[in-house]
């Protein structure tokens, strides 16, 4: 362990290369998992799901994932920060107990506080200002993969890092909570980035589902809609405030209609569950 005298540094020092480990193997699992069902999807009657004409190449992924890797150095270094954090009572301890229910609803809070933290750091970011310096390495993925998930510059991927740290200074929040989170939010993000629609035709007809995120709706942000859809889990911000793409749900539509058996939503639905 290096004794630089600075405890958050120290503790880099000492378990650093375990934080990034945790980080980047969470990366490989969602990345290579939801690759693996759109290998299988391209190879099946729902191959017409492929939302853009244009393929990713080889080159992108490899761009992906070195960018990725970069990304969570970042996220090690302030994991370091938020374990010392967490030790010293600066940030609200993660050894607390609550009921089942309550679990769930922190865990509900915590995903709705994350989307619309990740909206308004979003759109910020697509200011010609800060664009360049934050967010042009992420677009750089016109046609993005499962590998983009975390394809991130430097002072990006510190931005979407400080989003735990934030929440953590407010709420006392089970360790466990937490880790589904993480877990929940790099599945969403390679889904995001899929390439492929994964949810099934009827996803924007129903009261609830509507509101709920799908690959189109990203897609369209990369390859067209460079102002509109910054929303990560819920198209609620996108909706309230104009930002939504006028053709997201025609797009939609048009990409879960080709190549499906008419009707056949049991084995549409089937598409949809692999994803989740």
């Amino acid at each position: 362990m290096l004794d630089t005298g600075f405890v958050p540094l120290d503790v880099l020092s000492e378990r650093g290369l375990e934080f990034f480990t945790f980080d980047f193997v969470r990366y490989l699992i969602a990345a290579g998992s939801v690759s693996v069902v759109i290998w299988v999807i391209a190879r099946s009657r729902f191959a017409g799901r492929r939302i853009q004409t244009r393929h990713a190449r080889w080159s992108d992924r490899r761009r992906e994932v070195l960018q990725s890797i970069q990304a969570v150095a970042v996220y090690a270094v302030v994991g370091s920060f938020v374990f010392w954090g967490v030790q010293e009572g600066v940030l609200q301890r993660l050894d607390v107990s609550y009921s089942w229910p309550a679990y769930l609803g922190l865990a509900a809070a915590m995903i709705v506080a994350h989307d619309a933290y990740f909206y308004w750091v979003h759109r910020a970011m697509h200011h010609r200002l800060l664009f360049r310096w934050f967010h042009l390495p992420h677009h750089r993925s016109i046609t993005p993969t499962p590998w983009a998930a975390y394809s991130f510059a430097i002072p990006e991927a510190l931005v979407m890092a400080l989003f735990a740290p934030l929440w953590l200074f407010f709420v006392p929040t089970p360790g466990e909570v937490v880790l589904a989170w993480l877990m929940f939010q790099i599945f969403r993000n390679a889904m995001g980035h899929a390439g492929f629609e994964l949810h099934p035709r009827w996803w924007l007809s129903t009261p609830l589902t509507r509101w709920i995120n799908t690959t189109t709706h990203h897609d369209l942000h990369h390859s067209g809609g460079f102002n509109k859809n910054y929303g990560l889990y819920f198209t609620w911000w996108d909706k309230l405030m104009g930002t939504e793409h006028p053709r997201y749900a025609e797009t939609f539509a048009k990409v879960t209609g080709r190549g499906a058996p008419s009707g056949n939503t049991a084995t549409e639905s089937t598409v949809a569950m692999a994803a989740f």
